[in-house]
Protein backbone atom coordinates (compact mmCIF):
# COMPACT_ATOMS: atom_id res chain seq x y z
CA UNK A 1 0.00 0.00 0.00
CA UNK A 2 1.36 3.40 -0.90
CA UNK A 3 0.83 6.63 0.99
CA UNK A 4 -0.11 7.10 4.64
CA UNK A 5 -3.05 5.42 6.32
CA UNK A 6 -4.48 5.93 9.79
CA UNK A 7 -7.00 3.60 11.38
CA UNK A 8 -10.56 4.72 12.11
CA UNK A 9 -11.05 6.48 15.41
CA UNK A 10 -14.32 6.72 17.31
CA UNK A 11 -15.86 10.11 17.97
CA UNK A 12 -19.16 11.28 19.41
CA UNK A 13 -20.33 12.10 15.86
CA UNK A 14 -19.48 8.68 14.46
CA UNK A 15 -16.53 7.00 12.75
CA UNK A 16 -13.82 9.10 11.17
CA UNK A 17 -11.06 8.14 8.75
CA UNK A 18 -8.21 10.33 7.52
CA UNK A 19 -6.34 9.25 4.43
CA UNK A 20 -3.85 10.67 1.99
CA UNK A 21 -3.32 8.49 -1.07
CA UNK A 22 -0.36 9.03 -3.35
CA UNK A 23 -1.36 11.71 -5.79
CA UNK A 24 -4.85 11.94 -4.27
CA UNK A 25 -6.62 14.62 -2.22
CA UNK A 26 -6.03 14.99 1.49
CA UNK A 27 -9.05 15.11 3.77
CA UNK A 28 -11.15 13.38 6.37
CA UNK A 29 -14.24 11.24 5.79
CA UNK A 30 -16.62 10.91 8.72
CA UNK A 31 -19.64 8.60 8.95
CA UNK A 32 -22.24 9.38 11.58
CA UNK A 33 -25.88 9.96 12.31
CA UNK A 34 -27.91 13.14 12.20
CA UNK A 35 -25.89 16.19 11.18
CA UNK A 36 -28.10 19.28 11.04
CA UNK A 37 -25.28 21.57 9.96
CA UNK A 38 -24.30 19.27 7.10
CA UNK A 39 -27.92 18.86 5.97
CA UNK A 40 -28.46 22.62 5.92
CA UNK A 41 -25.28 23.18 3.91
CA UNK A 42 -26.14 20.45 1.40
CA UNK A 43 -29.63 21.94 1.00
CA UNK A 44 -28.16 25.37 0.22
CA UNK A 45 -25.52 24.06 -2.16
CA UNK A 46 -27.83 21.72 -4.12
CA UNK A 47 -30.58 24.32 -4.31
CA UNK A 48 -28.14 26.84 -5.77
CA UNK A 49 -26.82 24.26 -8.25
CA UNK A 50 -30.31 23.16 -9.32
CA UNK A 51 -31.50 26.74 -9.70
CA UNK A 52 -28.50 27.65 -11.85
CA UNK A 53 -28.93 24.58 -14.05
CA UNK A 54 -32.68 24.98 -14.60
CA UNK A 55 -33.35 28.68 -14.20
CA UNK A 56 -36.06 27.90 -11.65
CA UNK A 57 -35.54 29.58 -8.30
CA UNK A 58 -39.01 29.37 -6.72
CA UNK A 59 -38.47 26.41 -4.41
CA UNK A 60 -40.87 26.57 -1.47
CA UNK A 61 -42.24 24.30 1.20
CA UNK A 62 -45.89 23.24 1.16
CA UNK A 63 -47.83 22.15 4.23
CA UNK A 64 -51.38 21.35 5.32
CA UNK A 65 -52.30 21.06 9.00
CA UNK A 66 -55.48 19.65 10.58
CA UNK A 67 -56.18 20.51 14.21
CA UNK A 68 -58.97 19.63 16.61
CA UNK A 69 -61.12 21.92 18.78
CA UNK A 70 -58.40 22.04 21.44
CA UNK A 71 -55.62 22.67 18.95
CA UNK A 72 -54.32 19.10 19.01
CA UNK A 73 -52.81 17.82 15.77
CA UNK A 74 -55.13 15.44 13.91
CA UNK A 75 -53.15 15.16 10.68
CA UNK A 76 -50.73 16.86 8.39
CA UNK A 77 -49.08 16.97 4.99
CA UNK A 78 -45.59 18.21 4.14
CA UNK A 79 -44.27 18.75 0.64
CA UNK A 80 -42.74 21.21 -1.79
CA UNK A 81 -43.20 23.17 -5.00
CA UNK A 82 -40.50 24.11 -7.48
CA UNK A 83 -40.27 24.92 -11.15
CA UNK A 84 -43.91 24.17 -11.92
CA UNK A 85 -43.80 20.83 -10.09
CA UNK A 86 -45.06 19.78 -6.68
CA UNK A 87 -44.36 16.84 -4.41
CA UNK A 88 -45.69 15.30 -1.21
CA UNK A 89 -43.06 14.02 1.20
CA UNK A 90 -45.33 12.98 4.07
CA UNK A 91 -49.05 12.62 4.74
CA UNK A 92 -50.34 11.40 8.11
CA UNK A 93 -53.70 11.17 9.91
CA UNK A 94 -53.98 10.29 13.60
CA UNK A 95 -55.25 6.74 14.09
CA UNK A 96 -58.52 7.73 15.78
CA UNK A 97 -59.37 10.19 12.98
CA UNK A 98 -58.75 7.93 10.01
CA UNK A 99 -61.56 6.97 7.61
CA UNK A 100 -63.16 10.38 8.16
CA UNK A 101 -61.97 11.88 4.88
CA UNK A 102 -59.12 13.98 6.27
CA UNK A 103 -56.50 12.40 4.03
CA UNK A 104 -58.42 13.24 0.88
CA UNK A 105 -59.14 16.79 2.10
CA UNK A 106 -55.49 17.44 2.81
CA UNK A 107 -54.41 16.00 -0.52
CA UNK A 108 -56.92 18.13 -2.43
CA UNK A 109 -55.88 21.22 -0.47
CA UNK A 110 -52.23 20.60 -1.34
CA UNK A 111 -53.09 20.11 -5.01
CA UNK A 112 -55.13 23.32 -5.08
CA UNK A 113 -52.30 25.29 -3.48
CA UNK A 114 -49.85 23.78 -5.94
CA UNK A 115 -52.08 24.91 -8.82
CA UNK A 116 -52.26 28.38 -7.30
CA UNK A 117 -48.46 28.45 -7.37
CA UNK A 118 -48.49 27.53 -11.05
CA UNK A 119 -47.66 23.83 -10.76
CA UNK A 120 -48.78 21.48 -13.53
CA UNK A 121 -48.04 18.12 -11.89
CA UNK A 122 -47.48 16.50 -8.51
CA UNK A 123 -45.62 13.36 -7.41
CA UNK A 124 -45.32 11.26 -4.27
CA UNK A 125 -44.37 7.82 -2.97
CA UNK A 126 -46.12 5.29 -0.73
CA UNK A 127 -45.12 1.93 0.70
CA UNK A 128 -47.42 -1.00 -0.11
CA UNK A 129 -48.46 -1.21 3.57
CA UNK A 130 -49.45 2.47 3.58
CA UNK A 131 -51.98 3.80 1.06
CA UNK A 132 -51.21 3.15 -2.61
CA UNK A 133 -54.88 2.42 -3.29
CA UNK A 134 -55.84 5.75 -1.71
CA UNK A 135 -53.64 7.66 -4.13
CA UNK A 136 -54.92 5.73 -7.14
CA UNK A 137 -58.48 6.61 -6.13
CA UNK A 138 -57.45 10.26 -6.16
CA UNK A 139 -56.19 10.13 -9.73
CA UNK A 140 -52.53 9.25 -9.23
CA UNK A 141 -50.83 6.89 -11.69
CA UNK A 142 -48.04 4.43 -10.88
CA UNK A 143 -44.72 5.44 -12.42
CA UNK A 144 -42.48 2.83 -10.81
CA UNK A 145 -41.99 0.27 -8.06
CA UNK A 146 -39.04 -0.20 -5.72
CA UNK A 147 -38.55 -3.72 -4.38
CA UNK A 148 -36.72 -4.77 -1.25
CA UNK A 149 -38.67 -2.90 1.43
CA UNK A 150 -38.45 -4.76 4.78
CA UNK A 151 -41.21 -7.30 5.42
CA UNK A 152 -41.57 -8.16 1.76
CA UNK A 153 -43.17 -4.82 0.92
CA UNK A 154 -42.53 -2.52 -2.04
CA UNK A 155 -42.43 1.23 -2.60
CA UNK A 156 -44.83 2.76 -5.13
CA UNK A 157 -44.09 6.00 -6.97
CA UNK A 158 -47.01 8.09 -8.23
CA UNK A 159 -47.63 11.06 -10.51
CA UNK A 160 -50.70 13.17 -11.30
CA UNK A 161 -51.31 16.05 -13.72
CA UNK A 162 -52.81 19.18 -12.16
CA UNK A 163 -53.96 20.99 -15.28
CA UNK A 164 -55.79 18.35 -17.29
CA UNK A 165 -59.12 16.65 -16.77
CA UNK A 166 -58.24 13.08 -15.65
CA UNK A 167 -61.34 11.82 -17.46
CA UNK A 168 -59.71 12.80 -20.75
CA UNK A 169 -56.44 11.00 -20.11
CA UNK A 170 -55.48 8.22 -22.54
CA UNK A 171 -53.26 5.47 -21.14
CA UNK A 172 -51.69 2.88 -23.42
CA UNK A 173 -49.62 -0.27 -23.19
CA UNK A 174 -47.50 -0.84 -26.31
CA UNK A 175 -46.11 -4.35 -26.94
CA UNK A 176 -43.13 -3.97 -29.27
CA UNK A 177 -41.43 -6.79 -31.21
CA UNK A 178 -38.16 -6.08 -33.01
CA UNK A 179 -37.16 -7.78 -36.24
CA UNK A 180 -34.66 -10.57 -35.53
CA UNK A 181 -32.03 -9.04 -37.83
CA UNK A 182 -32.64 -5.42 -36.75
CA UNK A 183 -32.87 -5.44 -32.95
CA UNK A 184 -30.41 -2.59 -32.35
CA UNK A 185 -31.94 -0.49 -35.13
CA UNK A 186 -35.38 -1.07 -33.64
CA UNK A 187 -34.21 -0.05 -30.18
CA UNK A 188 -32.66 3.15 -31.57
CA UNK A 189 -35.91 3.87 -33.38
CA UNK A 190 -37.89 3.52 -30.15
CA UNK A 191 -35.40 5.80 -28.36
CA UNK A 192 -36.05 8.54 -30.90
CA UNK A 193 -39.80 8.04 -31.17
CA UNK A 194 -40.39 7.99 -27.42
CA UNK A 195 -38.46 11.26 -27.18
CA UNK A 196 -41.23 12.85 -29.29
CA UNK A 197 -43.97 12.15 -26.74
CA UNK A 198 -43.50 15.39 -24.83
CA UNK A 199 -44.38 17.62 -27.77
CA UNK A 200 -47.82 15.96 -27.87
CA UNK A 201 -48.60 15.96 -24.16
CA UNK A 202 -47.42 12.37 -23.79
CA UNK A 203 -45.37 10.80 -21.03
CA UNK A 204 -43.49 7.51 -20.89
CA UNK A 205 -44.35 5.96 -17.51
CA UNK A 206 -42.55 2.62 -17.87
CA UNK A 207 -40.22 1.03 -20.42
CA UNK A 208 -39.39 -2.65 -19.98
CA UNK A 209 -37.21 -4.89 -22.15
CA UNK A 210 -36.79 -8.68 -22.28
CA UNK A 211 -33.42 -10.22 -21.53
CA UNK A 212 -32.70 -10.99 -25.19
CA UNK A 213 -33.53 -7.40 -26.16
CA UNK A 214 -36.06 -8.44 -28.80
CA UNK A 215 -39.21 -7.21 -27.08
CA UNK A 216 -40.24 -4.14 -25.11
CA UNK A 217 -43.31 -3.04 -23.22
CA UNK A 218 -44.11 0.67 -22.91
CA UNK A 219 -46.68 2.26 -20.62
CA UNK A 220 -47.57 5.65 -22.08
CA UNK A 221 -49.93 8.37 -20.92
CA UNK A 222 -51.40 11.20 -22.99
CA UNK A 223 -53.18 14.18 -21.46
CA UNK A 224 -55.91 13.80 -24.09
CA UNK A 225 -56.87 11.84 -27.16
CA UNK A 226 -55.94 14.68 -29.47
CA UNK A 227 -52.36 14.40 -28.22
CA UNK A 228 -52.28 10.69 -28.99
CA UNK A 229 -53.63 11.29 -32.47
CA UNK A 230 -51.13 14.07 -33.18
CA UNK A 231 -48.30 11.81 -32.00
CA UNK A 232 -49.35 9.11 -34.47
CA UNK A 233 -49.37 11.68 -37.27
CA UNK A 234 -46.10 13.38 -36.25
CA UNK A 235 -44.09 13.77 -39.52
CA UNK A 236 -40.81 13.01 -37.76
CA UNK A 237 -42.21 9.78 -36.32
CA UNK A 238 -43.62 8.76 -39.71
CA UNK A 239 -40.31 9.49 -41.44
CA UNK A 240 -38.35 7.47 -38.89
CA UNK A 241 -40.64 4.49 -39.37
CA UNK A 242 -40.56 4.75 -43.15
CA UNK A 243 -36.77 4.84 -42.98
CA UNK A 244 -36.69 1.41 -41.37
CA UNK A 245 -39.02 -0.16 -43.93
CA UNK A 246 -39.59 -3.84 -43.29
CA UNK A 247 -37.18 -3.69 -40.34
CA UNK A 248 -39.57 -1.45 -38.39
CA UNK A 249 -40.80 -2.90 -35.08
CA UNK A 250 -44.21 -4.56 -34.95
CA UNK A 251 -46.29 -2.89 -32.25
CA UNK A 252 -49.56 -3.88 -30.64
CA UNK A 253 -51.23 -1.06 -28.70
CA UNK A 254 -53.76 -1.66 -25.92
CA UNK A 255 -55.77 1.17 -24.35
CA UNK A 256 -56.05 0.51 -20.61
CA UNK A 257 -57.58 2.05 -17.48
CA UNK A 258 -56.82 1.92 -13.76
CA UNK A 259 -58.76 -0.75 -11.83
Amino acid sequence: MTGNHTGARSTDAGRSTSATEAGGPAGELRVGGEDAELSARLERELTAYNNAATGADDEAELSVRVTGPDGELLGGLAGWTWGGRAGVNMLWVRADRRHQGWGGRMLRAAEEEARRRGCTEISLSSFSFQAPGFYRRHGYSDTGIRDGIPGGHVGHHFWKPLVENPAGVVRLVALVDFAADAVEAGQRYEDRVLALLGRHGGRLERRLRTGDGRRETHVIRFAGRSGYESFLADPERVALRDGLGEAAPVTQVLEVNEV
